[in-house]
């Protein structure tokens, strides 16, 4: 069963390298061909959250990850490696860098799997602190993702940028710690862009991703969009905001609903940093996350490159 899950592993690094896609909603300010100077990207993105997402306690989340990305001509391929605090009672945890509810007000959700735990057993049923209401703090490796993204028609006078997106997570964070599911999960999309004038550009994306069940819960498939837009106040500063949807993956919980602002500066052709604010619209979203990043562009020579993206 193991092996046949690292050849799954194998399989999907070697789909993604080879088709480079992304998975969920992407910096907006970073979509668009990379110029033909550049070859990697490195960033850093930390946020925090808060909130009792459905749940009568209050979690909150520190989640910092290192985004190291590959660009082409027609697309990229990023690896992102996150470090993760979280404060929780044990019924929230984090998907994808994004914090869940997975367990109910009574701290269970009825799974297939068994909730015996042996000694040193990884899996959510053996989450430390898990009786209601009773938080821990814990920290530590975050799930890895491999995610990239393809662009299958360039922007024309009517026609907006379309790429396809794909992701997929590996569970590397200690479920037993409430830092992740423990499972596999996978992931697709579409992104899409169009600029409106000189000034305006907007936004629509939208994916599907599959959860993986870990030993003892029972999760459902999720399904995501975001619709938004965005204004360059100068020619290297984009304020934008946008609303988002994503499908609660535990039966019986409503929707993470939410409405985000965020600014995008390009310092130079090399460098650039972000800062954003997300608001909660409804129970299964964080009352509130605070976003800051830089990223930094290799380049093969000194011209700046003068697109915005």
């Amino acid at each position: 069963m193991r092996a046949k899950k690292w050849a799954g592993i194998l399989a999907g690094v070697v789909v993604l390298a080879l088709w480079g896609v992304d998975g969920q909603a992407a910096d907006k300010a970073d979509q668009g061909p990379a110029s033909p100077e550049q070859n990697w990207q490195v960033g850093f993105t930390p946020s925090y959250s808060s909130g009792k997402f459905g749940t009568d306690t209050t979690s909150t989340f520190f989640y910092a990850p290192l985004s190291i990305r590959r660009l082409f001509k027609d697309g990229d391929v990023t690896f992102v490696i996150p470090f993760v605090t979280a404060t929780s009672d044990g019924r929230v945890t984090l998907v994808g860098g994004n914090p869940v509810v997975v367990q109910d007000n009574r701290g269970s959700n009825s799974g297939s799997g068994s909730s015996s735990c042996e000694p040193g057993e990884d899996k959510p049923s053996c989450l430390t602190g898990r009786t209601p209401g009773k938080k821990t703090t814990t920290a530590g490796l975050g799930d890895i993702i491999l995610k990239g993204r393809y662009y299958v028609v360039e922007e024309g006078d009517f026609l907006p940028l379309i790429a396809v997106t794909g992701r997929m997570k590996l569970p590397t964070a200690s479920a037993s710690q409430g830092l992740g599911t423990g499972a596999f999960d996978y992931g697709f999309g579409v992104e899409m862009s169009k600029m409106l004038g000189e000034k305006w550009i907007a936004f629509l994306d939208g994916g599907y991703n599959i959860i993986g069940d870990p030993d003892g819960l029972t999760l459902q498939n999720q399904h995501w969009y975001d619709v938004g837009a965005g204004y360059y106040v100068t020619r290297d500063l984009l304020a934008s905001v946008y609303y988002e949807e994503y499908r609660a993956i535990t039966p019986g919980f409503v929707n993470a609903r939410d409405v985000y602002f965020a600014m995008n500066y390009t310092a130079s052709a090399a460098w650039r940093f972000s800062g954003g604010v997300t608001l909660g619209l409804s129970d299964g979203a964080p009352d509130f996350t605070l976003t800051i990043g830089t990223s930094y562009r290799d380049r093969k020579s000194t011209r700046l490159n003068s697109s915005h993206t």
